[in-house]
Formats: C-alpha cells, structure tokens, sequence
C-alpha cells in the first residue's frame, strides 16, 4: 500500500511540474517572435525537462529500485514457497497413496476372510441339514416300525377273537345238548370235589 502511495504522489509532483514548465513557457512567447527568442525559450524548456527528469529520478528511483528488488525478493519467496507447497503436496499425496493402496489390500483381505468364512458357513449348514434330515430319517423308520408293530399285535388280537368266536360257533354247531350236560357235570364234580 506504501508503494502505490508513493507510485501517486510521485506522478502527482511530475503533473504539477509539467503543468507548471507549460504554463510558464506561453506567457513568454509571442506570437512569432524573434529566433533568438525561440532559441532561448529551447534552453529554458529543455533545462526545465532536464531538472525534471533530475528531480523525478532523485525522488523516484530508490523508490522504484526499492519497488523492483522487493518485487523481486516477493516472487523468490513465493517460487521457493510454491516449491515447498509442492514438496508437502507430493508427500501427502505419497502418504495417502499408500494408505488407500494399504487399505486396499486390507480390504481384499477382508473379503477372503468373509468368503472363506461364508464357504465354512455354508458347509456348516449343509452339514447341520445333513443330520437333521437323517435325525427325521430315523425317526420317521423307528415310528413305521412302531406302528408295524402295533398294527401287527392288533392284527393278532384280531385274529385270536375271530378264533375264538370261530371255535365258539363251531362248538355250538358240533356239542349236542348231552355233550353239554356232560361237560357241566364233570366240571362241577371237578370243583366240588376239590374244594
């Protein structure tokens, strides 16, 4: 800000200074005066130039060195500064390359590891399914062979009944009246006399 502070009234003194070498020069002249005249108004024009330029270098160049060399200094620092940016950005960019790539492989670690996981699973559940469907297997065998078994005592009571109704009705068609009478008789006989 100091700079362009001075940069102004720098161009403001040089204004001022013109302006007044301009205004002092056509009050002099005349309307085509004398060559000697002309010759004179040079030398005064060209003297004031000349202290110009002087006074404007004295006031204005160690401003304007100054300007450029801090300029100058300015963009050394902000190469140098740019340079190091840089340097950090290619180690960060380093790093994380790195880590997405060590993430990366720990990633497709993880993934074996559930898919290795998931085939165990997998086998495990097969197997469980295995025995369960040979527990129900063996259980529905040993319930047929339960009901097998109660179905054929029941076919047996069955049978016996029928036998005995069958021997009951061919007892009765074969036993006579006398046949019957004997049989109580002995069979009473048979109680009485032991008791």
């Amino acid at each position: 800000m100091k700079k362009i502070f001075s940069c102004m009234t720098a161009l403001f003194i040089i204004a001022i200074s013109v302006s007044i070498a301009l205004a002092s020069g056509g009050a002099e002249g005349g309307h085509g005066g004398e060559e000697g005249n002309q010759w004179l108004d040079l030398v005064k024009k060209s003297f004031n130039f000349f202290v110009l330029i002087g006074l404007l270098y004295w006031l204005l160049a160690s401003k304007v060195k100054d300007f450029f060399v801090g300029r100058r200094a300015e963009i050394k620092d902000d190469l140098e500064k740019a340079v190091e940016r840089k340097a950090e950005a290619e180690k960060k960019y380093k790093d994380y390359s790195e880590k997405i790539d060590k993430a990366s492989t720990e990633i497709d670690g993880i993934l074996e590891m559930i898919k290795a996981q998931g085939v165990a699973e997998k086998k495990k559940i097969i197997e469980d399914a295995e025995r369960t469907a040979k527990k129900m297997k063996e259980d529905a065998q040993a319930r047929i062979e339960q009901e097998m078994k109660k179905a054929t005592e029941e076919l047996k009571a069955q049978a016996v009944d029928l036998s005995v109704k069958m021997a009951e009705e061919i007892i009765k068609r074969s036993v006579t009246q006398d046949d019957h009478k004997s049989m109580v008789k002995e069979y009473i006989d048979k109680v009485v006399i032991k008791h």
